[in-house]
């Protein structure tokens, strides 16, 4: 079914009342059936949605298919877009692609929702820079989790602190001491003058005992 605007859906008052910020939430799905439990989630979810049919329809409606677009004219925040992969004309990827290559749109987080589990298909999209990939039917569950990451996500922005995208440094990431330091710490038999760095298989071996740090010293010969 082809529609010839897009569905904006509102969220209801009672959802948005206590203050709760709303979240707006561009649907791209060529599923009728699709777009209406989707559209439904997101209005339990106290967000704004507009639904459209193709990933055509979603450029033109963000502006990038050369004309001014709906959201450019209402003034309209996108914070958030949800897109079937499997579309006829243009695939969730491919507008994934052309979001990520838009240098006013590509802090949008764009999430995938597809009905086959295929690992290359998810993969690809999370290395294009997909927020996250969601296997159909999505669940209420999702909707909220999305929500406030993108809520967080905003709010940490506002006030100037890192966002939980940023990966978390590993034990690689900070420097380490020489080795020679590391042993002069560690062993209190070893004078730091005299220290030498040994490979860990001998670090256990005594100093003045070591046969590769005295190779001018007789063999030992057994009594």
């Amino acid at each position: 079914m082809v529609i010839g605007k897009p569905e904006k859906v509102a969220a209801g008052d009672d959802c948005c009342s206590g203050g709760v910020q709303e979240l707006h939430v561009l649907a791209v799905d060529d599923s009728h059936v699709d777009r209406k439990v989707i559209e439904r989630l997101l209005k339990i979810s106290a967000c704004k949605v507009t639904a459209v049919e193709s990933g055509s329809r979603a450029l033109q409606y963000l502006g990038l298919d050369g004309e001014k677009g709906s959201a450019a004219i209402d003034g309209l925040k996108v914070n958030l877009i949800m897109t079937d992969y499997s579309m006829p004309g243009m695939t969730g990827y491919e507008l994934l692609k052309k979001i990520k290559g838009s240098s006013a749109l590509r802090e949008i987080p764009v999430v995938i929702m597809s009905s086959e589990n295929i690992l290359a298909r998810i993969d690809r999209c999370l290395e294009e820079g997909a927020e996250e990939f969601l296997m159909k039917p999505v669940k209420l569950s999702d909707v909220k989790r999305l929500k406030d990451f993108v809520l967080r996500g905003d709010g940490e922005s506002k006030e100037g602190a890192t966002t939980t995208r940023k990966r978390k440094p590993t034990d690689d990431s900070f420097p380490r001491p020489p080795l020679s330091l590391s042993l002069a710490s560690s062993s209190p038999s070893i004078h730091p003058e005299t220290t030498t760095p040994l490979s860990p298989r001998c670090s256990s071996v005594p100093l003045t005992k070591h046969p590769r740090l005295h190779q001018d010293t007789e063999p030992l010969v057994d009594p």
